[in-house]
C-alpha cells in the first residue's frame, strides 16, 4: 500500500513527498565521477552548479564527495579527504539556496560534520550497513535518511526478496538507533551490484517496494545499463534513456528522482504526474 504523505520541516526550509514527483539534483566534488569527469571539483564550479540545478526546478541538491562506481572502479578516499572536499562547498550551500541539501555519503564521520554545520538529510548508498555507526549520527540530528540496496557484485537468487531483505534490515538497524520511521526513505540501488536485466527487473517492479511503507527513491540517471541498451552510449548521450526510466519508475511508484540532468527531468517528471497523479473531472 501506498505511503500516505509526509512533510519534513527545517528551520527554513520544507518539503513534500507525496504530492508530486520530487527531483533530487546531483552535485559530484569529486575528480573520478563516471558522468562528469571532476568538473564540478572546485568549490565555486559546484556552488555554480548547484544554483543552476535549482533553477532548473530541482527540489533538493545532493552533494557527493567519493566516487561510488561500482565493481570496485571508484577511488576510496578517508573520511577527511571526503570532508574536505564537501564540507566547504555545504558551508556555501547552506547560506545560499533554498532548497534541503542532501549529503551522499556512508562514512559517520563526515555525515556527523555536515549535520554540525545544518546539512538537511543524508543519503547511504550502503544503506546503514557498511558502518552501523552511521545510525547513531543520524538519529541524534534526526534528519531524513536515505537507505540504498548495495553489494559488491550481481549474483541474486531471488532479486526482488533480497532487495526488499536488505532494506528492511536497513529500517530496523536505523529504528533500532531511534531514526524516526517516518524520516526514512528507501532506493533499489539500481547499477549497484546488478546487471542490466536487474536494472530493469527493479525498475518494472518497483511497486513491490511499497511494501516497506516508505518513500522510494529511484537513481538512474545515466547510468551504465542505459547505455548498454542504446548501443554502447557514453553518460552524456543517456539523456533520452534516462528519461524513459524516470517516466517508468514515477509510474511504478517513485517518489523522488534522482538526476543529473535537472531541467529536462523536470518536464518528465511533471508530464508523468498528469498523466498518472492528476486528478481528472
Amino acid at each position: 500500500m501506498k505511503q500516505s504523505m509526509r512533510t519534513y520541516r527545517w528551520s527554513d526550509r520544507e518539503l513534500q513527498i507525496g504530492q508530486r514527483t520530487l527531483i533530487m539534483g546531483i552535485v559530484n566534488v569529486t575528480p573520478d565521477s563516471f558522468s562528469d569527469g571532476g568538473c564540478y571539483r572546485q568549490v565555486e564550479a559546484a556552488v555554480r552548479h548547484a544554483h543552476r540545478l535549482v533553477a532548473d526546478g530541482a527540489d533538493i541538491i545532493d552533494i557527493g564527495g567519493e566516487s561510488t562506481r561500482p565493481y570496485g572502479n571508484n577511488q576510496p578516499v578517508t573520511a577527511q579527504e571526503e570532508m574536505d572536499r564537501v564540507l566547504p562547498v555545504l558551508e556555501r550551500l547552506i547560506r545560499e539556496i533554498g532548497v534541503p541539501i542532501s549529503l551522499d555519503t556512508y562514512k559517520p564521520a563526515t555525515a556527523e560534520a555536515a549535520l554540525k554545520m545544518g546539512v538537511h538529510m543524508i543519503n547511504d548508498v550502503w544503506g546503514l550497513q557498511q558502518d552501523v555507526a552511521m545510525a547513531t549520527v543520524v538519529a541524534k540530528y534526526q534528519v531524513p535518511l536515505i537507505v540504498m540496496h548495495n553489494q559488491e557484485q550481481p549474483g541474486y537468487q531471488d532479486l526482488l526478496k533480497e532487495v526488499n531483505q536488505f532494506l528492511l534490515k536497513s529500517i530496523r538497524i536505523a529504528e533500532q538507533a531511534g531514526i524516526a520511521k517516518e524520516n526514512i526513505i528507501i532506493d533499489p540501488g539500481i547499477g549497484f551490484g546488478k546487471t542490466r536485466t536487474d536494472n530493469i527487473k527493479l525498475i518494472r517492479h518497483l511497486r513491490l517496494l511499497e511494501e516497506l511503507d516508505c518513500p522510494i527513491l529511484l537513481g538512474t540517471s545515466r547510468k551504465a545499463f542505459i547505455g548498454t541498451t542504446l548501443g554502447g552510449l557514453p553518460p552524456a548521450e543517456r539523456v533520452e534513456g534516462t528519461a524513459a526510466t524516470v517516466a517508468i519508475g514515477i509510474a511504478n511508484g517513485a517518489d523522488i528522482v534522482r538526476v543529473h540532468d535537472v531541467k529536462e527531468m523536470v518536464r518528465v517528471a511533471r508530464m508523468t504526474d498528469a498523466l498518472i497523479r492528476e486528478e481528472l473531472e
